[in-house]
């Protein structure tokens, strides 16, 4: 077997106002580790939310430890179990009122990630934190070609008066750049797809195939690589291939009849397409470390979304105030239950992603969560969290974890920073680091 010339982590295919990033090679480990990454393979965060809360019976596992089974919701992630690690007793302090009345909705998604009380006003003067992704971004973010990615289904606003006298950005913004700028989500897959691997005009790209453009210089790459890279470059080519095609589909599908919901934009129409293109596209910009930061907002907080097609046709909002109804607690658990089969869809994929001796998955911390614990009263403790990935085997995972009641969420977020080579002393409400991830 031919071994591989060493290259560098940044080398492209480049084509006519295309540049398509590759995937972890074994040639690129020596300058890796020159440049300082552990065992050569940098580590990757990403944050994934849902609103409204979860049906928590379901969703909490039983059992402490590591022997635990996976409760309804969590079933579909059965595969990748041992990569799990379910967190119970955090909070959100600042998603409360604290003396500023109803809006939990928007506090929720404004706070998740910042761990401070989003100033109550649906005028231009919004304030909140600088969000955990955007602290790791600024440390990070000069290795790679975008500092982070944000992406999302529902569309995002700067203003508004969307919940309770609270601005709209606040309710669909997960991301915020600085106190007072969040930082805008591409919604469109075809779009996202478009900025990770354009150079020039959009017009310009898509007259053609990304890959087609590139051949000439996959092949030349290919001469310089051993077999196993070859296979690994091969692999990933297609899967970008494959993402074109479908993304290119999905533009072409006949329109749905609309429920009875203000429909959100992007495409596809098709909802469960929708969020797995997102995936993909994430799964792509880590895979070829075009970004080491990223969020995923499922849908914006507060979402009536209705759910006819897994036969739950209400709204989700209205679904989760469901007073105690067993029955509408039954279609908030299919709702919740059909989140999990998606985000099982994108840990999968991401497991199936070698990268040395691990895989993508179990260098990344993907933590998935929301901002409301049970939707019906809307409390900001015993938040429904769970982080997949083991952090580039620092994480201990496997587990289900019950931590001491009112724990802030941000001291969960101090320590997945210090695995990012981004640490911090403060960080919103933390009070400290999280000794429970190893």
């Amino acid at each position: 077997m031919t071994k591989s010339s060493h290259i560098s982590r940044r080398t492209v295919l480049k084509g006519l106002g295309t540049a398509v990033a590759l995937p972890l090679l074994d040639a690129m480990k020596p300058a890796l580790a020159l440049a300082g990454e552990k065992k050569g393979v940098p580590t990757r965060m990403v944050f994934v939310y849902v609103p409204n809360g979860k049906h928590m019976p379901d969703w909490t596992p039983a059992a402490e430890g590591d022997n635990w089974e996976l409760p309804y919701i969590m079933q579909p992630l059965a595969a990748v179990k041992d990569r799990l690690l379910v967190l119970t007793g955090l909070a959100q302090h600042h998603a409360r009122a604290n003396g500023d009345g109803p809006g939990d909705h928007a506090r929720a998604l404004a706070a998740f990630l910042t761990g401070t009380q989003p100033r109550k006003t649906h005028g231009a003067d919004i304030r909140t934190g600088v969000s955990v992704d955007q602290v790791a971004a600024r440390r990070v973010g000069q290795r790679t070609k975008f500092p982070s990615l944000e992406l999302g289904c529902d569309r995002g606003a700067q203003a508004g008066n969307c919940d309770s006298g609270y601005s709209c950005s606040y309710s669909t913004n997960i991301s915020w750049r600085t106190e007072t700028t969040p930082q805008a989500k591409e919604i469109d897959p075809k779009l996202a797809f478009e900025r990770l691997f354009s150079q020039g005009k959009p017009t310009e790209k898509y007259r053609a195939s990304v890959l087609d453009a590139v051949l000439g210089d996959a092949k030349d790459l290919k001469q310089k690589l051993g077999l196993g890279d070859q296979r690994k470059l091969e692999e990933y080519l297609t899967s970008v291939r494959e993402l074109e095609k479908q993304i290119a589909a999905a533009t072409k599908l006949p329109a749905q009849p609309l429920p009875d919901y203000p429909k959100p934009d992007g495409i596809p129409d098709d909802y469960q397409q929708h969020i797995r293109l997102m995936y993909d596209v994430m799964a792509l910009a880590l895979q070829a470390d075009l970004t080491r930061v990223g969020t995923f907002v499922v849908a914006n907080e507060g979402s009536n979304r209705s759910y006819s097609f897994i036969d739950v046709p209400d709204g989700h909002h209205d679904l989760s105030h469901h007073g105690g109804d067993e029955a509408k607690q039954m279609k908030i658990r299919e709702i919740n239950l059909f989140h999990v089969k998606q985000l099982a869809y994108f840990l999968e994929k991401l497991n199936g992603i070698q990268e040395g001796e691990r895989t993508l998955l179990d260098n990344s911390m993907v933590l998935y969560g929301s901002g409301i614990g049970d939707g019906n009263r809307h409390n900001h403790d015993d938040l429904p969290i769970l982080v997949a990935g083991r952090g580039g085997d620092t994480i201990k995972s496997g587990r289900h974890v019950k931590l001491e009641k009112e724990t802030p969420l941000n001291n969960l977020f101090l320590s997945m920073l210090d695995r990012m080579e981004s640490s911090v002393n403060e960080l919103g409400d933390a009070t400290g680091r999280l000794d429970h991830l190893v």
